[in-house]
């Protein structure tokens, strides 16, 4: 029998096309290598542009939750007011790293599937003073986008506050430009949006909060502290932590397929595509999760139909070896359906075979649905592409 091939469509990693896998396979040389550094700075300087941050960029290695814990360590000291706006299992993390540094924490929580609101949060900051806000940009164990750009015009009317958005599952797929979003930290990494394997976060911080890093003079981080890694981002010839450099390499690659595509154009790709994702699986009796206003554009958690008797381990096991990995659900949502990613650089022929295993496994496990009708949905929508 021959071995069917997974796609990997989980929340992340995400795939990784040739081009970037070749970056990764380069000969390693020293992080000194003259040519090395010339490509480290201009990905510094792309991400700065592309994200239009008039502060700084940081490209360190590590993960999502370490480019978390960086933003908080540099714009926060023990005693500051945080309010979490969380609409999930990942906005909560903040709850612990924030608590751990002793800073007071007060959190907005959305119902599972709904999003904090701009309304919500100007309720919040007219009862108390916060020092930060977080708020999580797509939120994987719902896939609920929040309307970071709309919170944003409620913080431009409290400049002291800095303004915190987690872009993990969000950047390189959904609309987030720091300026005219009032956004003073965006903190991201590679595995998902970037269509980059797992290794290296990123941190945009604008001036106001770079101004923040150094009003707090000494902090008790060392690795993730802004200033140690400040020389190394002016040059990176600098020494503070040893960098990926073949991730640095891919991540250079990955920046170069979203200039050539265009953001503006591949934020609409991610949105029309997502569409159509949601469109397919709900034609064979699935919900997606997340409300319609508050859809993301790079992720979807989908319930199984009512009555469909489907069991969820069998069901994934199934769609695994029908070539399509999804990941289960968190919180209340677990046991109930199943976390598909749709973000970076997908081309149509993942997103047919994606939809095809479903319908596959959909039949295999006891569910009748018209073989072809999802795919078909999706197929009309991907004419236009």
């Amino acid at each position: 029998m021959i071995k069917t091939n997974k796609l990997v469509m989980i929340p992340g990693p995400t795939p990784v096309v040739r081009s970037i896998q070749d970056q990764m396979a380069r000969e390693t040389v020293a992080f000194g290598d003259a040519a090395f550094v010339k490509d480290f700075s201009e990905v510094i300087a792309d991400l700065k542009a592309m994200w239009r941050c008039d502060g700084e960029v940081f490209v360190v290695a590590g993960s999502g939750t370490m480019g978390m814990e960086m933003a908080i360590a540099n714009t926060t000291k023990r005693g500051d007011n945080v309010l979490i706006c969380s609409n999930g299992y990942f906005g909560d993390r903040f709850i612990d790293m924030c608590t751990r540094k002793g800073l007071n924490t007060d959190v907005i929580s959305a119902e599972w599937g709904a999003s904090v609101t701009p309304e919500m949060v100007e309720k919040k900051l007219a009862e108390k003073q916060y020092q930060v806000v977080t708020v999580t940009h797509v939120e994987t164990s719902t896939g609920v986008e929040a309307p970071i750009a709309a919170i944003g015009e409620v913080m431009k009317k409290h400049p002291e506050i800095i303004y915190i958005v987690d872009g993990v599952a969000a950047s390189g797929g959904a609309d987030q430009y720091m300026d005219t979003m009032g956004i003073d930290v965006v903190l991201s990494c590679t595995q998902k949006a970037f269509g980059v394997a797992p290794g290296l976060t990123m941190v945009w911080a604008s001036a106001k909060a770079m101004e923040k890093r150094k009003s707090l003079g000494a902090i008790p981080e060392s690795y993730i502290d802004f200033d140690k890694w400040l020389p190394v981002m002016h040059d990176p010839s600098k020494y503070w932590g040893t960098p990926a450099i073949n991730l640095v390499w891919a991540l250079k690659e990955s920046v170069r397929i979203m200039k050539e595509e265009g953001l503006e154009e591949r934020y609409a790709r991610h949105r029309r595509q997502a569409a159509m994702f949601d469109a397919a699986l709900e034609a064979i009796g699935f919900r997606v999760a997340a409300e319609k206003a508050f859809r993301a554009p790079t992720l979807s958690v989908y319930l199984y139909p009512e009555g469909s008797g489907i069991d969820d381990a069998k069901f994934r096991t199934v769609l695994a070896g029908e070539g399509a990995q999804t990941a289960g659900c968190l919180g209340g949502f677990a046991g109930k359906g199943f976390r598909m990613g749709h973000m970076g650089n997908i081309d149509k022929h993942t997103l047919v075979s994606a939809i095809a295993a479903v319908e596959r496994s959909c039949v295999k496990c006891g569910y009748a649905v018209e073989l072809g009708k999802a795919l078909g949905v999706l197929q009309k929508g991907l004419v236009n592409e």
